[in-house]
């Protein structure tokens, strides 16, 4: 089999949620001597895209997206290991995490896998995150982009807390600010001074590519 049926696989498996059949792909492609950054980029990534796309044309629904997230993070597991630093050149650093009072992560988790498919590096930090916990992440790993997510009406003012916070420790312009969750507007996410509202993670990814690539 050469390289462009495996790439092929790879990006089928993810488009047709088949974990089982990206494991075996990711197997035949390191077992072949593809590049590892290929088969992600070239393979599983450019099946996100494509899943993201029959997202946005309401193809695919919210468990498909949470299912290709899970298929390309088993691909990830085997591939990992092989990648070398010089192989990654990462688009941009990202900070993602669910406001204080927050439990979900659903949508999170899904932003978090789709910005690392498009290449960025992601740090999650989990959910229930102070302003403050936000800021210091802020400081420590100096992010490009930071997204946050509230699912909850009444965690909403939280959004706007980190923000103040942010400014107050004069990291606010070193930073954008992406928002996003169920009861989120894009009139509210310009009331309290983030820079973009993603009414879903698809549509988040584009976001931040297009900061990213504008530069």
């Amino acid at each position: 089999m050469d390289e462009a049926q495996i790439l092929e696989r790879l990006r089928e498996s993810v488009v047709n949620l088949d974990i089982e059949e990206v494991k075996k792909a990711c197997q035949d492609a390191l077992a072949q001597g593809i590049p590892p950054i290929r088969a992600i980029t070239e393979g599983m990534a450019k099946g996100m895209d494509i899943v993201g796309q029959k997202y946005e044309a309401k193809e695919y629904f919210l468990a498909e997206l949470i299912m290709s997230g899970e298929v390309m993070k088993e691909g990830m597991k085997i591939l990992s290991p092989h990648l070398k630093d010089s192989d990654v050149k990462k688009m941009a650093k990202a900070v993602v995490g669910t406001v204080k009072g927050d439990l979900h992560d659903i949508g999170k988790n899904i932003f978090a896998t789709l910005m690392m498919a498009a290449g960025f590096e992601v740090v999650d930090l989990g959910v229930n995150i102070s302003p403050e916990q936000f800021v210091e992440a802020v400081r420590n790993h100096k992010p490009r982009i930071l997204g946050l997510s509230a699912l909850l009406t009444v965690t909403m003012q939280e959004l706007e807390n980190v923000i103040k916070e942010l400014e107050k420790a004069n990291l606010r312009n070193q930073v954008k600010v992406i928002v996003g969750g169920a009861p989120l507007t894009e009139e509210y996410a310009k009331k309290i001074g983030a820079d973009a509202y993603a009414p879903d993670a698809v549509a988040g990814v584009n976001i931040c590519k297009k900061w990213v690539e504008g530069e």
